[in-house]
């Protein structure tokens, strides 16, 4: 996670030193580490705990104090709505998982969720479904849910997409989380013995079936352009869909 982190940020370098060189200025080699200085435009300095996870967030990127002087202090600073879609664009597709294999088959799937509705993947043929698998002492797991529930408010007026989330965690302890932390997807309790059926034993897991239960994305862990790129699957295989259904 460290590494993905510094990869992260020394990308949003990038501009910034473009335009010091312009200036005829050589950039400064970086060289982020737990030590660096890291601090605010009020000079308020972060500790590497507190840092760490305002950038994992998105919601915040560093720069250095200068691209010429090697000190080793870096400025906090906000990102804008565009320079996070920039920043998504420039973050790599999330490797994929070992649990599954691109194109294969889910497999059977068929239990109930937290209100005992029935859920049987075999019946949504015809529908493209989400699925996330999570519990709640995970930060990353937790760290995704407010664009992953996006998601599910994008697609809402649709009834083709379907958003699963697989929880480890017993219904009552769910019940309580949800109260504070609302996540959208259909919510199974009790999942652990879905998960281990399938092999699955990284936190967060999501993948995506299409139509004919077939496996289309997949991936394991945290990343900002997942929820990006989980869009991006569902959108494809709508137009696939579309297409497949107009008369020749």
């Amino acid at each position: 996670m460290r590494i993905f982190l510094v990869l992260i940020i020394l990308g949003l370098f990038s501009t910034q030193a473009l335009q010091a060189q312009n200036l005829q200025a050589q950039p400064k080699k970086m060289s982020l580490t737990e030590k660096s200085i890291v601090k605010d435009s009020s000079g308020t300095v972060y500790p590497y705990a507190i840092w760490s996870k305002l950038i994992q967030s998105g919601n915040y990127s560093i720069k250095p104090v200068s691209f010429v002087d090697n000190n080793d202090q870096f400025i906090l600073y906000v990102l804008t709505e565009k320079e996070k879609e920039e920043m998504v664009k420039r973050t790599p597709k999330p490797k994929e998982s070992t649990y599954f294999v691109t194109g294969a088959s889910f497999g059977k799937f068929k239990t109930t969720d937290i209100n005992r509705n029935k859920l049987n993947l075999q019946e949504m043929k015809g529908k493209i479904v989400v699925f996330n698998f999570w519990f709640i002492n995970c930060p990353p797991c937790k760290r995704e849910i407010p664009e992953l529930n996006k998601l599910v408010d994008k697609y809402k007026d649709r009834n083709d997409v379907v958003f699963i989330a697989v929880a480890l965690d017993d219904k009552s302890d769910l019940k309580d989380f949800l109260k504070t932390t609302p996540f959208n997807y259909t919510i199974v309790d009790g999942g652990r013995w879905i998960a281990s059926e399938i092999g699955i034993n990284t936190f967060p897991t999501n993948v995506v079936v299409d139509q004919q239960g077939l496996v289309q994305f997949h991936a394991t862990g945290y990343s900002l352009s997942l929820p990006s790129w989980i869009d991006k699957t569902i959108a494809s295989l709508i137009d696939k869909g579309s297409s497949q259904s107009v008369p020749k």
